[in-house]
């Protein structure tokens, strides 16, 4: 049975907002709960960006969901010790339990202590050390570490959840789905790529869950759900390696002032009132294998929405997940 999620926004959303979001979509249906990891938002639109680790723990005693982090990066900002520990507690604190998300990240968030932007080929590297540490730390036991780059000296977690945390990786590209396959629990995906998941399961990850998350945009007026999507998640639809090498929310809003128009991203992020145009936009993820999908409402009518897809899209997609797609129409 898939899985279906609520994506938290913390680029858009205070702590307090973000706990209420969590409620409510437990009470909407919603079965467990993404929230993404940032210091900067993306652009100044959208305008927020607390502290992961606080509203984790906060939610995590709000409601009863899983949680798993969309993605965090464990290799600059913050040590993989840190890091660790924050994960630790974090799951020994909540309800529902807790997965670490991670990936290698941006330069929007990783540039800001003023050390260098790795390339891809490091940040691969960076992250697969970081999950070696975090790993041994999550044992209980004294770890002591001298890596290629990272250094621990006789630290030891001391509070850790019954059960050692689960660590999915985001990757797109052979070597870091080949990493993921190798290192990770778990697949994420920011997109239904079945050509990833397939490699991810031919190279290790066989029998290894993938999540995948999308954004929507539901507003009872599909213009103004286009004018909101534009204005707060124009960059999304930037192509390239842009997204992981701009540092600044201003960086993001020159480029896409410029090159990315309301149509463009209303091809990619669902508008409006229509729940086929959203059930068009979930069902390749169910298509390409992937066992739990996470979906966040862009913009501020979490209440609208909640109802929406409570009452128009949860039933449909509980049936087309037992029986396929013709049971419910077009």
């Amino acid at each position: 049975m898939t899985r279906i999620g609520y994506f938290l926004s913390t680029e858009e959303h205070r702590p307090r907002d973000l706990v209420r979001q969590a409620q409510g979509a437990e009470a909407a249906g919603f079965d467990a709960l993404w929230i993404s990891d940032h210091f900067h938002p993306w652009s100044e639109s959208q305008g927020q960006a607390p502290f992961v680790w606080t509203v984790a723990g906060a939610i995590g005693q709000a409601t009863a969901l899983p949680i798993t982090t969309a993605v965090t990066c464990p290799t600059t900002r913050m040590h993989p010790a840190i890091i660790a520990q924050a994960t630790a507690t974090t799951a020994a604190l909540a309800r529902g339990g807790f997965t670490l998300g991670v990936g290698t990240g941006e330069a929007l968030n990783e540039h800001i202590l003023g050390l260098p932007w790795p390339p891809a080929a490091q940040r691969l590297a960076m992250l697969e050390e970081a999950v070696e540490v975090m790993r041994r730390l999550w044992t209980g036991k004294l770890v002591t570490h001298r890596g290629e780059y990272y250094d621990l000296d006789t630290a030891r977690i001391y509070t850790l959840p019954e059960e050692s945390p689960q660590i999915f990786m985001a990757a797109f590209g052979p070597k870091a789905t080949t990493l993921a396959a190798n290192v990770a629990d778990g697949l994420i995906q920011v997109a239904p790529s079945p050509d990833t998941i397939e490699m991810f399961r031919a190279r290790g990850g066989a029998g290894k869950p993938v999540q995948g998350g999308l954004k929507v945009c539901w507003h009872e007026d599909g213009a103004e759900a286009r004018r909101l999507a534009h204005h707060r998640w124009a960059n999304d639809a930037l192509p390239g390696e842009a997204s992981q090498l701009l540092p600044l929310p201003r960086h993001f809003e020159q480029l896409t002032r410029e090159l990315i128009t309301e149509d463009r991203v209303a091809e990619q992020i669902p508008c409006g009132p229509d729940p086929e145009a959203h059930m068009a936009a979930i069902r390749p993820y169910l298509q390409a294998g992937v066992e739990e999908v996470y979906i966040s409402q862009i913009g501020d009518d979490q209440e609208g929405f909640f109802e929406f897809f409570s009452t128009e899209i949860l039933p449909r997609l509980r049936v087309e997940d037992r029986t396929g797609p013709e049971a419910t129409g077009p």
